[in-house]
């Protein structure tokens, strides 16, 4: 997953115009942050779901700093996005869920035409849909590629809650070679607890619950080892993840990673965490 940044900064304002804003250099489509149910968004994973559907939680973020490369932020997506819509989101009326989805399925078929392994919808669906956003993914339901439903809260008290609580710290960006598939443990037990994850996330957001969105954090961790051990341990990885991520689980309220392979740990806490920074909720308020 890569990003040209020529290709989503879009028009640059003239010097005696420009007000400074980063957007002027990486340009104005969010970014996205993928939390807790992580992959149920994959046909071949939701199959095996007994008690689908299953969900995961996707947060718009305004782009205040160009994120690595490779890291589980949506980098990817945001270049297609911004190759196919000259650099910035379509307007969408904040009621009209048919057009957002339709853009979810255009954008969508832009990245994976003819790709072997597909991304999940949940990375155009992150940077689409303002707010904090629990997806529900069924494998009956267009055959687990989309949702069957989204539910979306653009609170901005809860924005500001999560902008508070969650801190990134950089790790690194997956290395080439790097493939988180290469084993497949998908019992349907685990793949019920990851669907679980994010529906407990989602309730942790909106009660401003940090012990729950810790223990919510934890929990889909514990089901990406199980399922897809690739996620945190391969051949290609320099760093010991599980380490690194044990370090934050057990000094705050809980910590997971941006994506397979490392990129940025999320860690929970309503105090400052050495060497992380925080993020800007995109809501419809905001933009």
């Amino acid at each position: 997953m890569s990003i040209d940044v020529g290709a989503t900064s879009g028009p640059v304002a003239p010097a005696d115009q420009s007000d400074g804003s980063i957007a002027e250099v990486i340009g104005t489509l969010p970014y996205r942050m993928a939390f807790a149910g992580g992959w149920i968004d994959q046909p071949f994973v939701s199959r095996h779901n007994p008690e689908a559907p299953g969900s995961m939680v996707v947060v718009a973020i305004e782009p205040t700093l160009r994120f690595m490369d490779r890291a589980g932020m949506g980098t990817s997506t945001r270049r297609i996005a911004a190759q196919i819509w000259n650099g910035r989101l379509p307007e969408v009326a904040c009621s009209d869920t048919e057009r957002r989805m339709a853009l979810v399925r255009e954008l969508y078929e832009a990245e994976n035409q003819g790709e072997p392994e597909p991304s999940g919808s949940q990375d155009m669906i992150g940077l689409i849909y303002p707010g904090v956003n629990r997806l529900d993914y069924d494998y009956e339901h267009d055959g687990g590629y989309f949702p069957v439903h989204v539910e979306s809260n653009n609170d901005p008290e809860v924005a500001r809650w999560l902008e508070h609580v969650i801190y990134v710290v950089p790790v690194g960006q997956r290395p080439p070679g790097y493939n988180p598939l290469g084993i497949q443990n998908l019992d349907p037990c685990w793949v019920q607890r990851l669907g679980q994850s994010g529906k407990d996330c989602y309730q942790a957001i909106l009660a401003r619950d940090v012990k729950g969105l810790g223990a919510a954090m934890i929990a889909c961790t514990d089901c990406w080892a199980a399922l897809l051990p690739h996620t945190l341990e391969h051949p290609t990885l320099n760093i010991d993840l599980r380490v690194l991520l044990r370090h934050y689980e057990r000094r705050y309220a809980g910590a997971m990673y941006s994506g397979c392979g490392g990129g940025y740990i999320y860690v929970v806490s309503e105090t400052p965490v050495p060497g992380g920074f925080q993020v800007r909720v995109r809501t419809t308020s905001r933009h």
